[in-house]
């Protein structure tokens, strides 16, 4: 395509969740949608489909590895697959690589950094995060605030090796100071929490979304409802729980049973919690060691967890962006959209084959 080139995507341009917002036609005229046909226009290039805004992966790690940071070209690769899955719109939700150059690539997704992540000494997987006491949070918090894109990344819990199960990694007194300082400097935070323990003091405390969220039982799900908190369930991760459980029983049987557990009621915790009117949004935690480009498979799990198609979808379309800032199918908005054959309302497994995927208002593949 030149950049004189018009696109005109017809058939079902599914510009919100609802009947009324669906289109029949949009064009893309430099770059931005328009819902009013260009006068004039020669170079015109017709899409036909079920169009739906650029897919968001509300938690994501690109240049993050199985041991660390990962070269660029690692890097671009990741982002790549992500942007051939269908999705133009990441929450990098920690990752300790610079990827500011991405910002420059028109051909790769829009990024919204977290910063690296900030865990306890000792309490996280090497090569991951900033590892620090408690009495530097709120300096380290401070730092990444201002590094990321409006967003903090902590870890909230994970194994204490000394009582062989998952515990709270900080005080209640140092994550209400830290993210105290976050949002003083305008970003949000959210925490990695497998276990029920370190909940209620984050949530308490001011935290704006919490990962994976498997320990969200049911004494705490009016708390969360109430301060509106959102939860990424990253279900495609938690399906790693039985193996993760396997591999440390031998030294730790407390924390492998734990891990069981919280996946035998990982779809009843994800229900009860859209049920009450959590805000639940599409994360894959790819990266690390999991590929990237899985943003279909975690929307089938939310509808296996037995949340709506429709829901499922905008969990990863028209709410994950409004969370985010960011415009989907609107007037003069960036023309970042993804078009399939079948409507992936009616069966959410479509979105594993993107006929079209647009990014920029050009057809990159």
């Amino acid at each position: 395509m030149s950049d004189d080139t018009v696109l005109h995507v017809k058939g079902r341009v599914l510009a919100g969740p609802d009947e009324d917002q669906v289109r029949d036609e949009l064009w893309v005229i430099g770059g931005r949608v328009s819902y009013d046909r260009p006068a004039g226009a020669r170079d015109i290039r017709t899409v036909a489909g079920w169009a739906l805004p650029g897919l968001v992966d509300a938690h994501c790690h690109v240049g993050l590895g199985a041991h660390g940071p990962v070269d660029a070209d690692a890097a671009e690769k990741q982002a790549l697959a992500d942007r051939d899955a269908g999705t133009l719109l990441i929450r990098d939700a920690g990752s300790p690589s610079d990827t500011r150059w991405v910002d420059d690539r028109e051909d790769l997704p829009e990024i919204i950094r977290a910063g690296r992540h900030i865990a306890r000494t000792r309490r996280y997987i090497r090569g991951y995060a900033h590892e620090i006491e408690p009495a530097d949070l709120v300096a380290y918090v401070g730092r990444e605030a201002r590094r990321g894109d409006g967003w903090v990344k902590l870890v909230g819990d994970w194994i204490d090796r000394g009582t062989g199960d998952l515990a709270a990694c900080w005080p209640r007194d140092a994550v209400a100071a830290a993210i105290g300082e976050a949002h003083r400097l305008g970003a949000r935070v959210t925490a990695h929490c497998f276990a029920e323990s370190s909940l209620r003091d984050l949530v308490e405390a001011g935290i704006d979304c919490i990962e994976h969220a498997t320990g969200l039982t049911d004494d705490l799900v009016p708390l969360f409802a109430s301060r509106g908190v959102a939860i990424v369930p990253t279900l495609v991760n938690i399906a790693t729980f039985p193996r993760l459980a396997a591999g440390g029983e031998s030294k730790y049987p407390a924390w492998s049973a734990h891990m069981r557990r919280l996946h035998a009621r990982r779809y009843d915790t994800v229900r009860n919690a859209y049920d009450a009117g959590i805000p639940v949004f599409v994360g894959t935690d790819a990266g690390g060691s999991l590929p990237h480009g899985l943003v279909a498979a975690e929307v089938a799990e939310l509808v296996k967890a037995g949340i709506p198609p429709v829901a499922a979808l905008a969990a990863a379309t028209w709410s994950a962006r409004s969370w985010l800032g960011r415009p989907a199918l609107t007037e003069g908005a960036p023309a970042d959209l993804v078009v399939y054959a079948q409507d992936p309302r009616t069966d959410v497994r479509v979105l594993e084959a993107p006929a079209r995927v647009v990014l920029n208002g050009r057809i990159v593949g």
